[in-house]
Formats: C-alpha cells, sequence, structure tokens
C-alpha cells in the first residue's frame, strides 16, 4: 500500500480502510426518509409540463401557445422567444476540428428530433400543467429524418453550417505505420461489431425545480457534481456571475453520467420562477426521459487486430461511426474518439493504434457518457477480436492473452497513458482457478444431455480512469461534536459517506459515527470535478488525507498551547496529540472543542481545526482484471441465460470491499443488459418504437446468476491512496464476458449485442 502517512495500522480498527463497512446511508433510504428532487415541496411552487416535437425533423414554421396560455390554472407559458436574452449549451470537449452544435434550451428554427422541447407550460398544479400543453400547436414542415450514423452523410442537413452531418472527423495514430503493420501481419482478425443504443433507464427520472429570489437563480437537481453544474449554468446558460447561481443536490436516483450536465429544461424553470415571482418544479415521466435524457453508446466499427505469426499483437485499428444524436452534449465527442483510443489496447502490448472516428448527426435524442463512456467498448473490441483470431491462428485464447500481456511497468502504452502497476497473467489464472474452467467441459455435457447449448466466455480488460480533477477536501469540526466532510465529487447512489468517513477515521482517529459528508451545495466549494470517470475515492479520498494533515499541523499549535509544550514537542497519533515522551495528551475532538470554547488565544494559535483545502490533480489510473461468463442458450427459442460468473478485480486499494463488490455487481448486471436485452429503435422517419418498458427490456434480478468477485489489488503508485477506481469496471468485463460465451456457445464467430432470443435463433439457423 502506498504511504498515505497514516499514524496506525488502519486494518486494526472497526471502520478503517479495508473493512467491510455497510453504507451508512442505506437505514435512512430504505425506511423512504431520503430526500430526492421531486420530494421538494416549497412555499408557492408552480408546476411545469415540457412540450416536445412529435416531428424527428422538421422546419417549425411557428408555436401557438395562445389556447393553452388560457386554460384553467396556466401561469405562463414559456417559448423561446422569451429566452432569447440568456445563452446556449455547447459542447465543451476540447477537440481539434469539432464543429460544435449550439443548443437553445427551446427549439426554434428546426426541430431535430423526436422528444425536441419547443415550449414550457407552467401553471398551478402538474395535472393543469399537462392539460395545457395539449393545447399548444406546431407548425412544423417535416424534412426527411436519419437515425443511422453510416448514413448521415447523405442525409437533409440538421445545422446549415454543418456539412454532411459531421462534427468531427476524429484520427489518432500514424497511418503509415499501421498500413506497414498491417500489410506484413501473419494473420489478421478483422470483425463489423455494433454497439448498441442504450436507455440510461435510473431509478429517478429527472426533476428540477427553479428559485429566483432577491437576484439570484437556485436550481434543485439530481445531478453529478453540483460546482461543475453551477458554473456551466452559470458562464453558458444565465450569462452570470457564478456567485448569482446556486446549485442544490439531495439524494440522487442513479445517472450513470447522464444527469452531469445542464439539460434544456433548466433554463425555462429558471427564468418562469424570476417571472412569476414563485418556486417552479418540473418531475419527467418515464415515458419522458426514453425520449429526453441522453442516451448511451450508439457506434458502428469496423475492427481489425494484426498479429505476427507468434501469436504477438502488432496493430489494432478502429474505423467507426459514432452517432451524436441531434445535438452535441457536453462530452458527446469522447466516447468514440479519446476513449476508445485509451481503452482499446487493453492490457495488451500493442506497438500501433489506430483510431478513426466520424461523429455524425442525427434525428435522434442527444448521446452522451453511459457508465464506462468508451472503455467497455474498448476492451470488448479488442477481446472479441482475440476470441474470433483463436482458432485461425491455431491458440487458445488465453495463451494469446498471455504472450502479449504487459509484465514491465511503468509501460508506456501507444495510447499515451502510462501504466503504473499490475499483474495482468497473474489475475487471468486466478479467474481461471477461481470459476473451475477445468471443469467446464463437464457442465457443458451436462447442459447437452438436457438439449442445452452452453459457452464459456473470457473478459479480460483494463480501464482508463478519467483524470481526477482538483478536488475540495474540507473539515469542518461541528458544535454538535460532529466532523463535515466538504467535497465536490456527488454520490448519485455509489454511497460516498461511508469510504469517506473510513478514510477519515483511519487517518485523524475521528469517530466514525460522528462524521458527516457535505457534498451538494455548490455555496461551499470552492472546487470540484463531480462524480465520474470512476475517480471519486481517488480525488475525493486524497483530498480527505491531505486536508487532515493540516488539521494535524494546526492541532500540534494549538494543543501545544493547550498542553504548555513547545509544538516540535508534540507527536499525534491514533486520534491524540501527545507530549512525546510523556502520558500528557489531548484527543483531537476534544481539542477541536477547547478551541471552539475559548475566546482568548494568542495569535499565532489557531482558533479552529476546520480547513478548507483543494488536491491538485492526480493521473490516471488503470483498474484491470478478468471476468468469466457461462450461457446457456435454448436452441429452440433462442433465450439465452447467465448461468455462472466469477471475476476477479484489481482495484488497488480497497477501502470498502462490501460496497466494491456491490458497484461490480451493479456494473455486471448493466452490461449483460446491453449484450443480451437493451437496444433502442426507431423507424426509418425516426420515430422511436422502444418508447416505454413494455418495449425496451432491462434486466431483472431473476435474469442475473450469483456473481462472484475476488480481489488481487495491486497498489497504483500514483494516487495517496492506491485506490484504481471500480465504479465501471463491471461493464468494462462483462460485455466481452457475456458475448464471447455465447459466442462459443452458439459455435460462431461474432453475434451482435443485444443478442435477444430472436437474434440467437436466427444465428443457430444460419450456422446451422
Amino acid at each position: 500500500m502506498p504511504d498515505t502517512n497514516l499514524a496506525f495500522d488502519p486494518s486494526r480498527m472497526k471502520f478503517g480502510i479495508g473493512q467491510p463497512v455497510p453504507r451508512q446511508e442505506d437505514p435512512k433510504l430504505l425506511r423512504g426518509e431520503g430526500r430526492y428532487t421531486d420530494d421538494l415541496v416549497l412555499p408557492g411552487q408552480a408546476y411545469a409540463y415540457v412540450v416536445r416535437s412529435p416531428y424527428a425533423h422538421g422546419i417549425l414554421r411557428g408555436v401557438d401557445v395562445s389556447a393553452a396560455r388560457e386554460a384553467p390554472g396556466v401561469l405562463a407559458v414559456i417559448t423561446a422567444a422569451d429566452l432569447e436574452a440568456y445563452g446556449e449549451m455547447v459542447c465543451a470537449m476540447p477537440l481539434g476540428g469539432l464543429r460544435t452544435t449550439r443548443r437553445p434550451a427551446l427549439a426554434t428554427d428546426k426541430v431535430r428530433w423526436v422528444g425536441d422541447p419547443v415550449a414550457v407550460v407552467v401553471a398551478e398544479t402538474r395535472a393543469q400543467a399537462k392539460d395545457a400543453g395539449e393545447f399548444v400547436m406546431l407548425d412544423v414542415e417535416p424534412l426527411d429524418a436519419v437515425t443511422e450514423a453510416s448514413e448521415a452523410a447523405d442525409a437533409p442537413a440538421l445545422y446549415d453550417d454543418i456539412l454532411g452531418n459531421c462534427v468531427l472527423d476524429f484520427s489518432y495514430g500514424d497511418r503509415a505505420a499501421l498500413d506497414s503493420a498491417f500489410a506484413g501481419a501473419a494473420h489478421v482478425e478483422r470483425l463489423s461489431i455494433r454497439n448498441n443504443r442504450i436507455v440510461v433507464a435510473s431509478m429517478e427520472p429527472r426533476s428540477a425545480i427553479g428559485e429566483y429570489a432577491e437576484g439570484r437563480f437556485t436550481l434543485h437537481v439530481g445531478c453529478q457534481g453540483v460546482f461543475g453544474l453551477r458554473n456551466q449554468l452559470a458562464d453558458d446558460v444565465l450569462k452570470l456571475p457564478r456567485e448569482q447561481v446556486r446549485v442544490l443536490t439531495g439524494n440522487v436516483g442513479g445517472s450513470f453520467g447522464m444527469k452531469a450536465n445542464a439539460y434544456p429544461e433548466y433554463l425555462p424553470l429558471l427564468h418562469a420562477s424570476k417571472l412569476l415571482g414563485r418556486p417552479v418544479k418540473w418531475t419527467d415521466e418515464r415515458s419522458g426521459a426514453f425520449l429526453s435524457d441522453q442516451h448511451g453508446r450508439d457506434h458502428e466499427v469496423e475492427a481489425e487486430l494484426a498479429f505476427d505469426r507468434e501469436g504477438k499483437m502488432l496493430a489494432v485499428r478502429l474505423t467507426a461511426f459514432a452517432n451524436m444524436g441531434a445535438y452535441l452534449s457536453t462530452v458527446a465527442p469522447l466516447m468514440g474518439t479519446g476513449n476508445f483510443v485509451k481503452n482499446v489496447q487493453s492490457n495488451y502490448a500493442i506497438p500501433q493504434i489506430g483510431v478513426f472516428t466520424r461523429c455524425m448527426l442525427t434525428n435522434t435524442t442527444p448521446v452522451s457518457a453511459y457508465r464506462g463512456a468508451g472503455r467497455p467498448e474498448g476492451n470488448y473490441f479488442m477481446e472479441r477480436l482475440i476470441e474470433a483470431a483463436a482458432p485461425r491462428l491455431g491458440l487458445p485464447a488465453n495463451e494469446i492473452r498471455r504472450r502479449n500481456h504487459i509484465t514491465q511497468f511503468p509501460y508506456k502504452a501507444a495510447s499515451g497513458s502510462t501504466y503504473d502497476t499490475g499483474e495482468f497473467s497473474v489475475v487471468l489464472d486466478k479467474a481461471m482457478e477461481a470459476a473451475d474452467v477445468d471443469g467446464f467441459p463437464t457442465r457443458r455435457a451436462e447442459s447437452e444431455a438436457r438439449g442445452m447449448k452452453r459457452g464459456l466466455g473470457i473478459g479480460n480488460f483494463l480501464e482508463c480512469t478519467a483524470p481526477p480533477a482538483k478536488e475540495q477536501g474540507g473539515l469542518r469540526f461541528e458544535k454538535d461534536g460532529t466532523v463535515t466532510i466538504i467535497t465536490g465529487t456527488l454520490d448519485y447512489g455509489q454511497g460516498h459517506w461511508t469510504p469517506f468517513a473510513q478514510v477519515l477515521h483511519a487517518k485523524l482517529g475521528v469517530p466514525f459515527e460522528s462524521i458527516r459528508l457535505m457534498q451538494g451545495d455548490s455555496d461551499l466549494l470552492v472546487a470540484g470535478g463531480g462524480t465520474g470517470g470512476s475517480k471519486s475515492l481517488m480525488a475525493s479520498g486524497a483530498a480527505i488525507l491531505e486536508a487532515s494533515d493540516l488539521v494535524i499541523e494546526k492541532g500540534r499549535e494549538a494543543a501545544a498551547h493547550v498542553l504548555e509544550a513547545a509544538p516540535v514537542d508534540i507527536e499525534f497519533a491514533e486520534g491524540q496529540f501527545r507530549i512525546a515522551g510523556t502520558d500528557r495528551g489531548i484527543g483531537v475532538m476534544e481539542l477541536a472543542a477547547k478551541l471552539r470554547e475559548t475566546h482568548s488565544l494568542p495569535p499565532e494559535v489557531p482558533s479552529s481545526l476546520d480547513v478548507t483545502h483543494v488536491f491538485d490533480q492526480a493521473p490516471m489510473a488503470y483498474p484491470n482484471g478478468c471476468h468469466v461468463c457461462e450461457v446457456e442458450v435454448d436452441p429452440d427459442t433462442g433465450v439465452a441465460k447467465v448461468v455462472r460468473y466469477t471475476a476477479v478485480n484489481d482495484f488497488g486499494v480497497v477501502v470498502n470491499p462490501l460496497m466494491v463488490a456491490g458497484q461490480a455487481h451493479g456494473g455486471i448486471a448493466q452490461g449483460l443488459g446491453q449484450a443480451l436485452l437493451e437496444r433502442v429503435a426507431y423507424t426509418e422517419d425516426g420515430q422511436p418504437i422502444t418508447g416505454t418498458f413494455m418495449d425496451y427490456g432491462v434486466p431483472r434480478a431473476d435474469d442475473l446468476p450469483a456473481i462472484e468477485t475476488l480481489s488481487h489489488g495491486v497498489p497504483c503508485e500514483t494516487n495517496p491512496l492506491g485506490a484504481k477506481g471500480c465504479g465501471e469496471a463491471g461493464c468494462a468485463g462483462s460485455l466481452p464476458a457475456v458475448m464471447n460465451a455465447l459466442c462459443d456457445a452458439l459455435g460462431v464467430k461474432h453475434i451482435d449485442m443485444p443478442a435477444t432470443p430472436e437474434a440467437v435463433w436466427r444465428a443457430l439457423h444460419a450456422a446451422g
């Protein structure tokens, strides 16, 4: 474990680092005592309904709201004309050659997808607002629509200034060197792979309350980080100084990337509140969420992998179309470009990487980050290529993996990343043993005896986490004897309170039960990268450790005064400041209370132990692992079921193994859903046909087997906790593991996700 400068061994502590402490949030949430946005009812609150375009593409000639304004209970109807003084939402990715879209909150010249917001009705009640929305009349001249990125270049332009609907022609890699590597290869494996579009389907639909008072806007909203969202709203949308905007977030029922950034609905709520002098609330319905929540994935990829005669990898090349949807979300181009580059290499020594992606606009819901945000995809492409190449190379797939695993560290990858630690072949071998791969032939024979087909699949993976941004690590010793951690990351279901408290408890010896977490008020933050990219513990954990060092430094000065000793003679260990070589001391909590109660202190003695600290950025970390999956297929119906699942993961130092296992289980479930069940589908004219849970499948409890997770942690050397991040790894391992197992069961080279019963049945019959 890296040196965290802990004054004692945290492994001996009931609530220390490495202990499986249950989530402290859970009793409250399970009792229904959480506070989600829709639970809030502010004094005088009005209600909003968003009117959306039923057309996928068309020229917007007019929006007639006269009848809606006369409907019972209606207070206001907001259209684009009311919002002309405000700004627009833009893509924040610093990518050369990007032709960004500028997105107004409400449609002006065109509607560009089914769900594009065109007006917001505000009324005394939610029902009145929704009823009045039926009276809003749109004058639209329909245009042809396109839903596939590969067909967008020849479709009608969504924007007059973006020719061919291409916002970015991304290129990474030395084309000449790649061509040479492929030309000289002993074998080249090629696959056409579809990365299916996904609805996020978070537990809590989006909801927000706009409030204006005393010259200041406040937005109550579920998000992934209040500091960043406040800045985006102030800088880009409201065009106001940041101190005039506040974002407040309570409990958040899931996001997975989707709730990270500003949405068009937020501005009309804030404007209506200013106009009416009362708070305005909007809560989406599930059908609206299917249309308007940013979707995930959606790539069409030609993947190629070149080998020499010994099965060593020479080069990998991805040529792709990435579907952006109708507008560019804040990070829309990242997944199919930079994150493909960073993650397709996985844990293999590959001299050359090429990624060539055309990011295209279509008449579909905008796309943004979804759990893993390009990382699971990169690993999926690589693992499918290895499995497809194995029989042609005459080598077992695991032998190809071992021959190409990186073994020397630090390793400068062709992607530009520098891997600091890892034991990839050890992890692979542990997974094979834990999954009882040697016993698979017996299990396959047993399945065949029942008329079923059984397959085994491996998902070796490595992820590059998001680089931790500057992160606040404030510590505040409260009058009631508690200690508040103030952080800019934000828990939207992960359970940050518990592991953050474990870190502080291990470092300062503060009683675990006395620790509180403040994360949802932008007014209390001076920095904050938000939560995303599996970086929270690396960022907030490091910030807490460094803030604790400052507390100890202040505490030595204060304890020296209280104990009548020189600061140089004060030692700190196990939550106690002591005079070296004596038994005289004072606990950190007692010292904080004494400082608070003392009104006359010398100027050199701090008046409190409170600190406000910002942790600087640390490099990426590289969680990795190996997942082993077994599926059973009914050849009569095409139904595929995951019947056995084992995962061995290297997440570095694990602060809370119980919660890490939960994160892995959740990611595996989402990966299984994408592999076997989930796909957003449109008609040719852009109408969504998977608009409810009746049409769109998500995994249920009985779709999952018992999942065995084991740890083989190799501490990260680039952050003080030694953690590598775990939030998205479940998807990264499960996509290839499930699909490799399915291809093995069917005896086919490749089948695309989602492998629905119909798709599996067709593949079986096509294969004879």
